[in-house]
């Protein structure tokens, strides 16, 4: 990787300019593109990203993504957006069988990667991408758990607000697929395009990062409509999944692309010795807080508005209460890759980090099949 020194100059006061290119223009290669826009003025940050390429399927859609989000240039080969020298970092927002082969070729020329979940096709890709990635700058794609309200929740876990952690539930629910006579598509074949490579990933993120490490699981995984109009559906519709926590507490989750009504959710409750949380995506500027420090009489879930107070709002709004979006979580994520690739030091969540949320999702699958219990270490 090239020294920040070694950036184009170009943005004054300090600041310095990173060519980004971002395989992909679809709808993460959009909000990539956007954060990559906004980040510099919503952080301040000392590297400032100029859009130097975007890689589509074809010539066409790809001239269409470069006017459309203001690229530089445009093509459809990622082997020439990964080896211009222009290009000083890549984003994968491309399908998941390709990200091996893109983020291999960008680390070859030490150039850092951002690479959408899930890391790999498969576990064992996963691992072949964090081989690749050692000594160099990675990040994996986790949005969700950056909103403020989700980081304050661990921080409060980290400060000891609701005691030892003893049980957690988490779901990422969605009903894009619950109507059985919606069309096979993509979406519907593909071990990746599951739901446990689609919407589990972000829920075992948040587990992972709330809670710490699963040591052990026992899952059943299934797909509720076989066909569709157009074809036999060939990935999973949902899974539920118990496990065990290496600090001890208990947890369940539940996975789902048919639940009704659910349009984003992303939801925990998380119970300790002196209290609990409740989160919700729908509701996502707002966390749940309990404790049982304080007298009966009040003693209750109280919701806590997120504001300046809490965790990366401030940038985006002065006013509590009036919060912060999608976008913006993508806007973070970008703020953690400029400052990796400025200081040189790995910003969580790396490739590591995200093989071990892919090696979670391969025992909980290997669980399904066996009926068993799974040590997630084994796998």
């Amino acid at each position: 990787m090239q020294p920040v020194a070694n950036f184009n100059s170009g943005t004054g006061g300090g600041m310095t300019e990173i060519g980004i290119g971002i395989v992909g223009g679809g709808y993460m290669g959009k909000a990539h593109a956007v954060a990559m826009s906004a980040v510099g003025a919503v952080f301040n940050t000392a590297l400032r990203p100029r859009l130097e390429m975007v890689c589509a399927s074809t010539p066409a859609s790809a001239e269409r993504y470069r006017k459309a989000y203001g690229f530089a240039r445009g093509t459809d080969d990622w082997r020439v957006l990964v080896n211009d020298p222009k290009v000083e970092a890549v984003i994968i927002a491309a399908p998941q069988e390709t990200h091996l082969e893109i983020a291999a070729a960008a680390f070859a020329l030490s150039k850092p990667v951002f690479c959408e979940k899930p890391l790999g096709a498969s576990l064992a890709e996963s691992r072949a991408m964090v081989a690749a990635a050692q000594g160099q700058i990675s990040m994996t794609g986790f949005n969700y758990i950056r909103t403020p309200a989700s980081q304050f929740a661990r921080k409060l876990i980290a400060q000891g607000a609701i005691g030892d952690i003893t049980w957690f539930r988490g779901e990422h629910t969605e009903d894009f697929l619950a109507d059985p006579q919606q069309p096979a598509s993509w979406r519907t074949s593909g071990v990746a395009n599951g739901t446990m490579g689609d919407l589990a990933p972000h829920m075992i993120n948040g587990a992972l990062a709330l809670i710490g490490p699963i040591t052990a699981l026992s899952a059943m995984i299934e797909t509720v409509h076989a066909t569709r109009p157009g074809g036999d559906v060939t990935n999973d519709d949902h899974g539920q999944m118990m496990c065990r926590f290496a600090n001890g507490a208990m947890g369940q989750m539940y996975f789902s692309r048919i639940s009704h009504g659910r349009k984003m959710g992303y939801a925990y409750e998380i119970t300790g010795t002196k209290g609990a949380l409740r989160f919700d995506q729908e509701d996502q500027n707002a966390l749940w807080f309990y404790s049982a420090d304080e007298p009966e009489a009040i003693r209750g879930f109280r919701k806590i508005l997120t504001g300046p107070a809490h965790p990366d709002y401030k940038p985006f709004c002065q006013g509590p209460g009036h919060g912060t979006g999608y976008q913006d979580q993508i806007i973070i994520e970008a703020r953690d890759f400029l400052r990796a690739i400025e200081t040189r030091t790995p910003v969580w969540p790396t490739f590591q980090d995200g093989m071990a949320v892919n090696q979670v999702v391969a025992a909980a699958m290997q669980s399904s099949l066996a009926g068993a219990w799974v040590d997630v270490a084994s796998v």
